[in-house]
């Protein structure tokens, strides 16, 4: 069990297991769940670290699009925002690249959900390892990770 799962259950919050196998060839996390879940890519969701006044942030986007970083750094209220190096994103978060998860990561970080999140029941995020996701309704992803909702992806 995962600190993602372990959180949702512990707070009681709806949620389902979706795993899947993933191929160690696949660098594309988000899509090759989209994938082999036979998901709507618009619905499943990427878990990105950035590095906005120095802290290291979450944006919650979409697979199917971008982030847009300039939108970001509006929601947030800073002038810069750059993608995070990899191995920092792990330190921040405690979880592997490609299995970051939004949720129960090792520090707080200031979390952004794309606000096309809302249009659905439940959307998709990493579990907290590669081939496994979690799908949980926005607004509990919005209470659990004490994110916000913005504009932040491109399409």
């Amino acid at each position: 069990m995962t600190p993602a799962v372990q959180l949702l259950a512990e707070r009681k919050i709806s949620f389902r297991l979706c795993e899947y196998d993933h191929d160690p060839a696949n660098s594309n996390f988000g899509l090759e769940a989209a994938n082999e879940l036979g998901l709507d890519p618009d619905q499943v969701f990427k878990t990105l670290i950035v590095v906005a006044g120095g802290d290291e942030m979450c944006a919650i986007v979409p697979v199917s699009g971008q982030l847009s970083l300039k939108a970001f750094a509006n929601a947030v209220g800073v002038k810069r925002v750059v993608m995070c190096p990899p191995e920092r994103a792990q330190r921040a978060t405690g979880y592997l690249v490609g299995g970051i998860s939004p949720i129960a990561q090792r520090r707080s970080l200031v979390t952004v959900i794309d606000e096309t999140a809302q249009l659905y029941d439940e959307v998709f995020v990493s579990g907290g390892r590669r081939g496994l996701d979690v799908a949980v309704g926005p607004d509990d992803l919005m209470v659990v990770t004490g994110g916000m909702f913005a504009d932040i992806a491109t399409r």
